[in-house]
């Protein structure tokens, strides 16, 4: 709907009108701006309807950048259809199997059955529960046992954006913890070949390719330490796993978040680092008030640097070692962007943790160890 430009009411009403006209001319002229934009609000805060979020999807092929604005708008303005096997279909198949889009299309399916259920709570209410996982976080940190576990890490790389990957290798690890904060590796087997131990030590660098390490307390730490001054917002709520939670954004200055990033070229000696920032996405429980689930980008990377983008989701379980349950981590899902000969490419880490067990004991690689896993992470 347009109008015609309202300047020239004003340029002929103190000829043609006489004062009460030009009152009511003016109050007019202030009804037909007020539905207007009335009209605008109510297009802007109104529901998806599913044709609007199909043609959405569609434009996505041309323009994938556009991700963002799709999952924002399921987000803010939610949606007025039910989310059948259909919907979910196409949202993966446009969407390039994107998890953030469809994690964004099912809460929005939740809202829509039940409101009450997903209305955020106050911004008192808001700033106590992070005050809660912060202490809960740090207290937990402090309790970490000493403990070995299994990685079990399938390894892949598609050229960036596409989510097309292709296997490279498959690793088993074994990973000690020490509750100093000290963590080593020691790569068991690669691609079903047992590893000579003397030999494969340390970190699973030592094969090539990409590598993470800080999963078990490093990133929930540095997000939740008072001097990192890491800010909070509260956008949304989801079911992870069954549990209730709530989601909140989070930032932090790279002088503050100091995540180290490297890239290792044809030789060790090319290698090279990068201090970034960090900013992402956490999910905690209502009732617990533990964190089960962090999506973290880097930020601030250096425009020269050759990484583009360094992306990590941790979710957390609850395990048994030696008679407690400690939350940790039960699968991680590392993506770096690289830019290569004018190409981007993207590689992907999915790790799986298996086995906790006490400090000194010895982990095992087992038959089902070497076995290819789907590339689709486990659903929530």
């Amino acid at each position: 709907m347009s109008f015609p430009p309202f300047h020239f009411v004003t340029a002929v009403t103190t000829i043609l009108f006489p004062p009460a006209s030009v009152i009511r001319m003016k109050a007019l002229v202030l009804t037909i701006i007020i539905l207007f934009l009335a009209r605008v609000g109510i297009a802007q805060i109104a529901p998806l309807t599913q044709a609007e979020y199909v043609k959405m999807l569609y434009s996505l092929q041309a323009a994938p950048g556009r991700k963002a604005e799709v999952i924002e708008a399921l987000r803010k303005r939610g949606i007025d259809f039910v989310v059948t096997d259909g919907v979910r279909s196409l949202t993966r198949t446009k969407g390039a199997n994107d998890d953030e889009l469809k994690r964004a299309l099912e809460e929005a399916e939740r809202r829509r059955q039940n409101p009450e259920s997903t209305k955020l709570p106050s911004s008192a209410e808001s700033l106590a529960l992070i005050e809660s996982a912060r202490s809960k976080t740090l207290e937990a940190v402090d309790e970490m046992p000493d403990f070995v576990v299994k990685q079990q890490i399938q390894r892949s790389a598609a050229y960036a954006g596409t989510n097309n990957f292709r296997n490279l290798d498959r690793l088993v690890v074994a990973v000690s913890y020490k509750s100093s904060g000290d963590e080593s590796y020691r790569v068991l087997s690669v691609n079903g070949l047992l590893q000579n131990a003397s030999e494969s030590r340390g970190s699973y660098e030592s094969v090539g390719g990409t590598s993470s390490t800080g999963e078990f307390v490093t990133m929930l730490a540095t997000i939740f330490k008072p001097e990192s001054r890491t800010r909070f917002e509260i956008v949304q709520t989801d079911i992870l796993r069954g549990y209730s939670t709530f989601v909140y954004e989070f930032a932090l200055e790279k002088d503050r978040a100091r995540q180290l990033i490297t890239a290792v070229g044809s030789s060790a000696s090319s290698a090279t680092s990068t201090i970034t920032g960090i900013k992402g996405r956490i999910w905690i429980d209502r009732k617990s008030g533990r964190v089960l689930r962090v999506e973290s980008e880097a930020t601030e990377i250096p425009a020269s640097f050759p990484v583009r983008t360094a992306k990590r989701s941790i979710d957390y379980d609850w395990v048994k070692i030696a008679d407690q349950f400690y939350l940790l981590p039960s699968l991680s899902d590392v993506r770096l962007t690289m830019s290569e000969r004018a190409k981007l490419y993207e590689t992907r880490n999915l790790i799986r943790f298996r086995e906790y067990q006490k400090y000194g004991s010895e982990v095992r690689v087992l038959d089902d160890d070497d076995k290819p896993e789907p590339e689709t992470p486990i659903k929530p």
